[in-house]
């Protein structure tokens, strides 16, 4: 009788999903369990892009072997697949833990921060119990990769004991009961799980960043400029309507801009497989902590450029018309989804012109993605002309059509230079 009164207050479809699971045998119960937490893991480790890293060209995915380059020496990336000799096949929850969350290796010894466990110690235990169970689902490779190349004296122990003690805050991400729970979910993957501050802020000396405003600065190593995510000047988003954003972080492309370089790599392998809630979550924290210009501002008013400076802007002229103009207009305005306006183009007139000067270098090419299947590409023009002739024509193009900023020299351009992304 006791057993038919509980029944009545079970609701059919609760009723139904009960007595599956008494017909399943247990080890079928926590297969599904583990499927769903694989899963999970499976996206999560998309979300932080652990195979961008984790992957050489043409190698296994996740056996590691990427070379990373720093001022501070070459770093290879680890093989985090579940071999027990040469990747994570004996390593534990707690190892991997400990790996996220406090930067220290199996043995106890002090990771490298250019492992960005300083983002992923706010990843919550519970996401990251997912991602190794992901990790540990794969197929195992055995691969040995070649040892760190690090500078003296950075490869002392001691001295990364005392940069963690200067820069390092460990701490789980924690909730702004203030803010809506959208907000929240976007900082956590902004600030933690996608560690966009890895490359959108500015660093010392000592490699450490020096605010978590993601402000903007140079990506160690790539020759690239990651773009302030606050500047409306830069890649601030604060004046985009969420759609904006969304569709530029998962088609990378929208009316106003369009990703090249190490952007376009991490929407086309992570934020395009994002889910449309979080999706919309990131939107919403960039626009917020995106700056917007005042509506009473009145554009600068560009001042008289001496001789030898329009001199050298007429340079560029003909190598524009000759190379460029077809593509981009007599007026710089682009074909809108297409190709994009040079006139008032933010990338273009960024304090940095690094990132315009590797696009002439080496072409430029949004992402592939469900959203842009198709994109148009630029070539790649450093076979075709020289230093000098990239220096004039990216100075013509950062000071034509209202466009307003420094020169380039042919020096700068070759030290542009270097491994692409």
């Amino acid at each position: 009788m006791k057993q038919l009164t509980i029944f009545k207050h079970i609701e059919k479809r609760q009723l139904a999903v009960f007595a599956i699971g008494l017909l399943l045998p247990l080890s079928a119960v926590g297969q599904s369990s583990d499927g769903e937490q694989i899963k999970r893991g499976e996206y999560l480790s998309r979300a932080a892009n652990c195979m961008g890293c984790h992957t050489t060209r043409g190698g296994e995915p996740y056996a590691g072997g990427r070379i990373l380059k720093t001022p501070f020496g070459e770093f290879v990336t680890p093989n985090i697949t579940p071999d027990d000799e040469t990747g994570l096949g004996r390593w534990s929850n707690e190892d991997f833990w400990q790996a996220l969350h406090s930067g220290k290796a199996r043995d106890g010894s002090y990771l490298y921060p250019v492992f960005p466990y300083t983002e992923y110690t706010k990843i919550t235990r519970e996401d990251a119990d997912a991602m190794f169970a992901y990790l540990r689902s794969l197929k195992a490779v055995a691969q040995t990769n070649p040892p760190h190349k690090i500078n003296s004296p950075y490869d002392n122990q001691f001295l990364l004991f005392l940069w963690r003690t200067w820069y390092f805050k460990e701490g789980v991400y924690e909730a702004d009961h203030s803010k809506s729970d959208e907000w929240n979910r976007g900082n956590y993957l902004v600030q933690g799980l996608g560690h966009c501050n890895a490359c959108h802020t500015p660093r010392n000396v000592w490699g450490a960043p020096q605010d978590s405003k993601l402000a903007g600065g140079e990506i160690m190593g790539t020759y690239w400029y990651a773009p302030s995510l606050i500047s409306p000047l830069e890649a601030g988003v604060g004046e985009w309507s969420t759609e904006e954003i969304v569709k530029l972080l998962s088609a990378g492309i929208n009316s106003h801009a369009v990703t090249s370089g190490p952007m376009a790599t991490i929407v086309r392998q992570s934020l395009q497989y994002l889910s449309p809630e979080d999706m919309y979550a990131m939107a919403v924290y960039l626009q917020s902590i995106g700056e917007k210009r005042n509506g009473e501002d009145v554009p600068k008013k560009i001042p008289p450029m001496p001789e030898r400076v329009s001199k050298y802007l007429a340079l560029g002229k003909p190598v524009y018309e000759k190379h460029c103009q077809s593509c981009h207009g007599t007026s710089g305005e682009g074909v809108p989804g297409i190709y994009p306006s040079l006139a008032g183009n933010r990338t273009v007139t960024m304090a940095s012109p690094h990132n315009t000067i590797r696009s002439v270098l080496y072409g430029g090419y949004p992402p592939a993605t469900a959203g842009n299947p198709r994109p148009y590409g630029m070539p790649p023009f450093q076979h075709i002309i020289r230093d000098n002739e990239i220096a004039w024509v990216v100075s013509y193009i950062r000071n034509t059509w209202g466009n307003f900023g420094s020169l380039v020299s042919p020096e700068e351009v070759d030290s542009s230079r270097g491994n692409e992304f």
